[in-house]
């Protein structure tokens, strides 16, 4: 059992099993009820993406260092309250299921699911 982290909109791997949106906004243009079958997200949960704010920080990172800035803001977000609880819950869960959480970005490496991996190891997360 484990957690994926994954692109939204990407095909599905045959066991990746309930895939979780973390994102601040649904995909434009796409009906509700189409997120699931366009391989976008079957529930959405905003929590865990950066508030808007933070976002557009982060999309426009250009350097190590503007990134650096932007995963230190994020991660000072998820570890207050909430998003924490979540993390812990998902990481629990890890043990038990399969199922993925993803954003859109393309490059992993300068998005925010990058950072939520490294937050759910940290929690002892079953990571693909």
């Amino acid at each position: 059992m484990s957690i994926s982290i994954v692109r939204l909109g990407t095909p599905r791997a045959a066991d990746e099993g309930l895939r979780i949106g973390t994102v601040r906004r649904p995909p434009r243009g796409v009906p509700k009820a189409d997120f699931a079958s366009r391989d976008y997200y079957d529930t959405w949960l905003p929590l865990l993406a950066p508030s808007a704010e933070l976002m557009a920080e982060g999309k426009a990172a250009e350097s190590d260092a503007d990134w650096a800035r932007f995963a230190k803001r994020y991660r000072a977000e998820m570890e207050g309250g909430e998003g924490a609880r979540v993390l812990d819950l998902l990481a629990a869960l890890s043990h038990g299921s399969h199922f993925a959480v993803g954003c859109y970005c393309e490059n992993e490496a300068r998005c925010h699911r990058s950072l939520l991996r490294q937050l759910l190891a940290e929690r002892g997360a079953s990571l693909r």
